[in-house]
């Protein structure tokens, strides 16, 4: 099955902005939450700086996570968005 791995990077003053604005944060974990709940994300991960998030989709296509990414609070404030479709071997 192939799943795909999302490294998101936010910029210097996107982490200024969310930091000043407390109800982004609970904003973006209620997308988060709800990926989960769809059982369509697999693994959530933030950096200890909280500059960079790690996310794992499964049973989706690469453009229906490329929307789900786009419809985040946090869209506007990413600097770097990678996408890697992997192929899970075992």
């Amino acid at each position: 099955m192939n799943k795909i791995l999302v490294v998101i990077t936010l910029s210097d003053s996107g982490i200024e902005t969310i930091k000043s604005t407390p109800e982004l944060p609970k904003k973006e974990m209620e997308f988060v939450n709800l990926w989960q709940k769809e059982e369509i994300l697999e693994s959530f991960f933030i950096s200890v700086t909280k500059v960079n998030a790690v996310l794992i989709f499964k049973s989706i296509d690469e453009p229906q996570v490329k929307k789900l990414i786009e419809s985040l609070p946090y869209f506007p404030y990413m600097s770097k968005i990678e996408y890697h479709v992997l192929n899970q071997q075992f």
